[in-house]
């Protein structure tokens, strides 16, 4: 039998450590499916996923479950976390974000009407410190402002179509779970969802009525991600869920187009 060469046993031996790092690497992905059985029990899509409404009574039912996932999420330590592939890393935060809204509603479920009834005069209810979470007692703004929007880690403007308010004017609360692997598909379909509702995104008499979400978050459509320097340049990308026409998009692309902004419907996304 013929012997290996000395150099084909040293390329052997770095495709080897290369799979096993890489199943290593994988075997030590945060599994979200806790919190995936719970979104695909209790939040009904409705229009195609274009919004949907959560049954927040289930989700009280299952707290047990819910507070399960939310207690693994808080034991992942930031190195861990810093290992991890952007996507997972990702993944992680907008699922924290959502798991916790959900989490908030529950300590004054039933009694509210809307996600702004949890706050306090001089305080919001995005504000308040109670997320265990990396190391650090943190706030959904925390999450959302600190650790997803203010890190050069990720600077993708779709997670505005993905973390949810609990509130019937936020993008849809997608009812399975984000995971690393598909990430990307997932943003995709959230922003066209978003995009396709007329309730939320239209043209209404001869103005581009946009959400109030490209109004407080413009400047993250306009960093660069994707080579996007302008909110007009995003949206032109965009023109087939927005179904604009022609003359509409030649408008966008010289700037002419009017732009306003819807008022935000701050009530619950309950289920009815």
């Amino acid at each position: 039998m013929q012997k290996l060469r000395p150099w084909v046993l040293s390329l052997l031996s770095f495709a080897l450590l290369g799979l096993f790092s890489t199943l290593a690497s994988a075997a030590n992905i945060f599994d979200h499916g806790q919190w995936d059985a719970l979104l695909k029990q209790h939040v009904l899509p409705l229009n195609g996923g274009q919004a949907t409404q959560v049954d927040y009574q289930g989700f009280a039912d299952d707290k047990v479950q819910l507070d399960r996932y939310l207690a693994d999420l808080s034991q992942v330590t930031t190195p861990e976390f810093d290992a991890w592939p952007k996507d997972e890393q990702l993944a992680f935060l907008i699922n924290a974000y959502n798991a916790w809204t959900v989490d908030l509603i529950l300590t004054k479920w039933p009694d509210l009407d809307s996600i702004k009834d949890l706050g306090r005069f001089f305080s919001s209810p995005w504000s308040k410190s109670f997320i265990p979470l990396l190391g650090q007692t943190r706030s959904l703004d925390d999450i959302e402002h600190t650790m997803i929007r203010g890190s050069d880690r990720y600077q993708d403007p779709r997670i505005h179509f993905a973390v949810n308010c609990a509130s019937v004017g936020c993008p849809a609360l997608r009812n399975e779970a984000y995971v690393g692997s598909r990430l990307e598909a997932q943003l995709e379909e959230q922003t066209q969802l978003f995009l396709e509702d007329r309730s939320r995104n239209r043209i209404d008499s001869g103005k581009l009525a946009l959400s109030s979400i490209f109004k407080w978050y413009r400047e993250d459509f306009e960093k660069g991600w994707q080579g996007y320097l302008s909110l007009e340049q995003f949206l032109l990308d965009y023109s087939e869920p927005l179904s604009l026409s022609s003359e509409e998009m030649q408008m966008l692309r010289d700037k002419s187009m009017p732009i306003r902004f819807l008022d935000y419907d701050w009530a619950l996304n309950r289920m009815l």
